[in-house]
């Protein structure tokens, strides 16, 4: 038989001849007639062979087993009988959820007051009066209509009510805990605003797409869109485009003009933080950049055109808002932070948008018991009063009507702002100046610098570790050197182009000296800097670390600046100051996280801060002001003082062992709100951190701190633990000693050939000027006032 006919034979029998081997014997050569190994037949062996193979990817051939298992007919059976699984699940649902009637809507669309307590539970507002007013479509004028379509969902008129790969984006977000990102159409947020509720959660999700399938089956595209603008949430308590209309421009809905129905839309996106009244300046870019959006959308669907685009070029500031019952004196400004917390913490926990979280807060029926005092609250405000307040009077001083104050304390061990004061009154100044960030912190900067040289280990060029009594040369207008002796082209200028010569850190600090802060910044390295004052809690994201940030030049809040300083006073514990206490809602429970978290520098670095601004209090820019009040009752304080450039803004931020309070006064135009100078406000040349900011420091914080508290203190460096010494400076004082507020010339902050204590010399500094002083030439740079009698460690007479 040939190997021809031998394979075939072999192959009818169902086996397939395996090669032949025999230990020593050659393999057959081509044409050669089959062989018998150990008297068994060639073809034979081969088919046992061949079945052992087989045997073997049966039993132990993984691979095997997986093309077998994953085939790709059994790959496509699933796949479909998944698909049909999903529609039948899908037209089951269809037909189960059914559009709410009207009773069930209007109670869904119906609103509850929000109810807000003090600390111990007693009532501080009830907030909630809902502002709303349905108008036909009709009534507002077509371009109008368009702007909310432009906005959220071009696609509107075309699409049948739901966006798929938005809806199955946000199920899938949901099941794994991002929470919402955006994608709805205007019939979805219609439906879930009318219809359903705020609450992230897969089975709202779905509903909402099979209703809003069956609401753009059964109702109008401009039913939908007139429900759309008459259920949204506009912010200022106003619901639906009429009521935002009268809030926001006076004028009823019908007489909107494009650009004003264009920021209504922007507004959407996030009420509170789009409106321009109190909106930050991140905030004022952000709704600017999507009004915009806005527009350029419209004039790309061709319901605007572009000569009439291009006569929109300034977005239309809205009227400040009207009073709202409840919201009177500090309430509003208490009830604007109780809120944006939760709202914070909502969206930190369901993954929700700014809007969203605005939507379930706002008129929600919440009880929220804040951690507010309600004696400190009103020490807190009586003293604004009587030490600020009381003493402007625009009418004899322009520039009286141009100072805002605004102030934050906050317990250190526990993180709880405890008293906060806002402005004069809600209605009257609708934006918080606690927790406004557009101003300069300016000096109070200054001991974020020093904590990051001593968190860091630094060192000054010369190699010499960075300490309190390390000496810095404290010449005004002093090139900034690098590492490698180049200048960076950074030359501050001291208070009143003051040389102070060889100065330790710590007098430096007492005397707030530009040079020395500008040269340490960048002996430890400006990114470092940057980075321990955003663990302290200061907003870094966006800010450039370059010298000039060592003057304080980056906007911050009373509220930032309190966390700030509570952090160093506890122990560089990490404190995020919190107004939250509870939130309780029928509907769901939030968990309001604990303000005090971990160890964000060493205690030792915190510590040894605290020591040196204890300096400042008793021989330093705050000594007249606080460490010799009247009273004090021998409360141990540390702080610093600050006064930005060219006296925008002034402050006082100081603490005791028990409490941290954050004092800011800043210039605002009465009208326009742009920030101005506060020269000459109160009768004085120049408004110091040394002189409103710390008096009203004072009156609050010696009324309500415990007297025997004492700082624990694991260093031993600063004023608080050891003496200090100030080499001689450059310029020798006089014997003349004038007050922070002299009977007839206002000193300026740091007197450049005589020598200010802050201490009367026979007689105590009066409150008020007996003549009006001129003002002095302001300088770029200013810091606060000095003494310059550092051997005496509390200076008394």
């Amino acid at each position: 038989m040939g190997r021809a006919e031998e394979r075939r034979a072999r192959q009818r029998g169902g086996r397939r001849a395996a090669p032949r081997r025999s230990s020593g014997t050659p393999s057959n050569t081509e044409g050669s007639p089959s062989t018998t190994v150990i008297g068994v037949p060639s073809d034979a062996v081969g088919g046992r062979a061949a079945a052992r193979r087989a045997a073997k990817g049966r039993g132990g051939d993984g691979k095997g087993r997986i093309r077998r298992l994953f085939t790709w007919k059994k790959i496509l059976g699933t796949f479909l009988g998944v698909c049909l699984l999903g529609i039948g699940a899908f037209i089951a649902l269809y037909l189960a959820v059914d559009v709410p009637d009207d009773n069930a809507a209007a109670q869904a669309a119906q609103r509850q007051s929000n109810v807000y307590k003090y600390s111990d539970g007693s009532t501080l507002a009830r907030d909630g009066t809902v502002n709303r007013e349905i108008v036909d479509l009709s009534k507002v004028p077509k371009k109008v209509q368009y702007t909310f379509v432009a906005a959220e969902n071009k696609s509107f008129y075309h699409d049948n009510g739901i966006d798929l790969k938005g809806t199955a984006r946000g199920v899938l977000n949901t099941l794994m805990g991002k929470g919402a990102q955006g994608g709805s159409t205007i019939t979805q947020q219609y439906v879930k605003n009318y219809y359903l509720s705020q609450e992230q959660t897969v089975s709202r999700k779905l509903k909402e797409m099979v209703i809003s399938l069956k609401v753009d089956r059964q109702m109008s595209k401009d039913d939908i869109l007139a429900g759309y603008i008459n259920t949204s949430y506009y912010g200022r308590g106003a619901y639906g485009i009429q009521a935002a209309s009268q809030a926001y421009y006076r004028k009823d809905a019908d007489k909107l003009k494009v650009s004003e129905g264009a920021y209504l839309a922007a507004l959407l996106q996030a009420p509170s933080q789009y409106d321009w009244q109190a909106a930050s300046d991140t905030g004022k870019r952000l709704v600017t950049n999507r009004w915009n959006y806005v527009l350029d959308n419209m004039v790309e669907e061709g319901w605007l055109t572009k000569a009439e685009r291009q006569t929109m070029t300034k977005l239309p500031v809205p009227r400040e808002p009207r009073p709202t019952a409840g919201r009177e004196g500090q309430k509003g400004y208490l009830i604007e932070l109780a809120n944006r917390q939760l709202e914070d913490q909502l969206m930190k926990e369901q993954g929700i948008t700014r809007s969203q979280a605005e939507a379930a807060v706002v008129d929600q029926g919440w009880t929220i018991t804040l951690n507010i005092d309600k004696k400190k609250q009103a020490a807190l405000e009586k003293a604004a009063k009587e030490q600020l307040t009381s003493k402007l009077d625009k009418k004899k001083r322009k520039v009286d009507g141009n100072v805002q104050a605004g102030a934050v304390s906050v317990d250190p061990k526990t993180g709880k702002v405890v008293a906060l004061y806002g402005g004069v009154d809600y209605f009257k100044h609708y934006t918080s100046n606690a927790t406004r960030t557009d101003y300069q912190p300016a000096s109070t900067f200054k001991p974020v610098i020093l904590a990051a040289a001593l968190e860091e280990s630094a060192q000054t060029r010369s190699g010499k570790p960075i300490t309190a009594n390390t000496i810095y040369d404290g010449t005004s207008k002093r090139q900034v050197l690098d590492a490698d002796g180049d200048k960076v082209g950074f030359a501050p200028e001291n208070e009143d182009d003051r040389d102070y010569g060889d100065v330790t850190v710590q007098t430096a600090m007492n005397r707030s000296v530009n040079s020395v802060f500008a040269q340490m910044g960048v002996d430890v390295g400006m990114k470092n800097v940057m980075d321990v004052a955003g663990k302290l809690g200061m907003d870094t994201e966006n800010e450039q670390a370059v010298p000039a940030q060592t003057l304080g030049t980056m906007g911050a809040s009373p509220l930032q600046m309190a966390g700030v300083y509570a952090t160093l006073d506890n122990h560089g514990k990490k404190v995020t100051p919190s107004i939250l206490k509870a939130a309780e809602h029928n509907s769901r429970t939030v968990t309001i996280p604990n303000p005090v978290g971990e160890q964000v520098i060493s205690e030792q670095a915190a510590d040894t801060v605290t020591s040196v601004l204890t300096g400042v209090v008793n021989d330093g820019t705050a000594q007249q002001s606080v460490a010799n009040n009247p009273k004090r009752d021998g409360q141990k304080v540390a702080g610093k003082t600050g006064t930005s450039d060219d006296n925008k803004s002034a402050w006082f931020t100081g603490y005791t062992p028990d409490l941290v309070t954050s004092v800011g006064l800043f210039g605002e135009d009465a009208k326009t709100h742009a920030q101005t100078k506060m020269y000459g406000a109160g009768g004085f040349d120049r408004v110091n951190g040394g002189g409103f900011p710390a008096q009203i420091w004072s009156a609050y914080m010696f009324g309500v701190t415990d007297t025997d508290a004492k700082f624990d203190l694991d260093t031993d460096q600063g004023a608080a633990v050891q003496p200090t010494w100030t080499p001689t400076p450059s310029q020798e004082p006089t014997t003349e000693e004038p007050t922070e507020e002299p009977t007839t010339q206002e000193p300026t902050e740091e007197p450049t050939t005589q020598e200010p204590t802050e201490e009367p010399t026979t007689e105590p500094p009066t409150e008020e000027p007996t003549t009006e002083p001129a003002p002095t030439v302001p300088t770029d740079e200013p810091t606060d006032p000095i003494t310059l009698d550092p051997g005496r460690p509390d200076n008394d007479q």
